[in-house]
Formats: structure tokens, C-alpha cells, sequence
């Protein structure tokens, strides 16, 4: 079996990335006021985000920074998984939210504020819609590039 075929067929429970997201969507939350104080320090925060994100979309949600604490302090005290969703939609989802934290980071390190608040925007939304409503806008966007990429990826869609 392949890496990308073992990869389809992983899955993780749908509570670990939610909970990502939360702490996803507080780090973003603290960017942007942290940007009306200092882009610096903004964008330095949001590097620091940009490498967990890195982490997820290379590694795995298992893997990630933020997959580790859910697997070490709240899994073990919640009940049996009952609802499982698969990992390569989730490390695609990672990607795009590091594409965003990456212009975040360069823009508010240029002095360029609002540009970087703009993208910061737009990965906090995201975050956000996963953490309150389990809606993961990168794994809704993910069927589509798989197909236009072809091959086993299309398979997982």
C-alpha cells in the first residue's frame, strides 16, 4: 500500500481538529490586537502560528503542536470517539491556513498592517467556522483540487 493510499485511509477524531481550531482562532484573535499595538509583534506571533500550521500540513494533525495537547490532556478525559474524519482533507486545510499565516507574517514584518490583518482575517474566519460550526473550509475545498490534481488524491475525495 502506498503512503498517499495508507494517508486516505487514515482518520482522526473530528474533536481534535475542533479543538485546534479554538486555539487556532485565540492566537489569530490575539494577532490582530496585537497589530494595533505593534506589527512586529504580530508578526512574530503569527510565524510562530505559521510553523504549527507547517507541522499539520506536513505532519499530520495527530503531529501538530496543537493535535499533541488534545491527545495528552483532553482525549483521554472525553468518551469513546464516535465520529472520525480523514486526515488528508485536514493537512490540506493546514496548508491553506499556512499559505495565509506566511502573507500574515511577511506583510506585518514589512510594516504593511493592514495587509497582514487582511490575511490574518482570513485564516481567523476560517479557524473560527471549524472551531464554532465544524465547518472546515479546507476540507470542503479539498474534493476540488484533489480531482484537479488527479491521481490517488482524487480517490480520497
Amino acid at each position: 500500500m502506498s503512503t498517499s493510499t495508507l494517508e486516505t485511509q487514515q482518520q482522526v477524531d473530528v474533536r481534535g481538529p475542533r479543538f485546534a481550531a479554538w486555539i487556532t482562532t485565540a492566537v489569530l484573535v490575539v494577532v490582530l490586537v496585537l497589530s494595533t499595538v505593534s506589527t512586529l509583534a504580530a508578526g512574530l506571533l503569527l510565524a510562530v502560528q505559521a510553523v504549527v500550521f507547517a507541522v499539520g500540513a506536513v505532519a499530520g494533525p495527530r503531529r501538530s503542536p496543537y493535535g499533541q495537547i488534545f491527545a495528552t490532556l483532553v482525549a483521554p478525559r472525553l468518551g469513546p470517539t464516535v465520529e472520525r474524519e480523514p486526515v488528508a482533507p485536514l493537512r490540506f486545510a493546514q496548508l491553506v491556513g499556512l499559505v495565509f499565516a506566511v502573507a500574515g507574517t511577511v506583510a506585518f514584518l514589512a510594516g504593511a498592517g493592514l495587509l497582514g490583518g487582511i490575511a490574518t482575517g482570513f485564516a481567523l474566519f476560517a479557524a473560527l467556522l471549524n472551531a464554532a460550526f465544524g465547518i472546515c473550509l479546507g476540507c470542503q475545498i479539498y474534493p476540488l483540487v484533489a480531482r484537479l490534481r488527479g491521481g490517488a488524491a482524487a480517490g480520497a475525495a
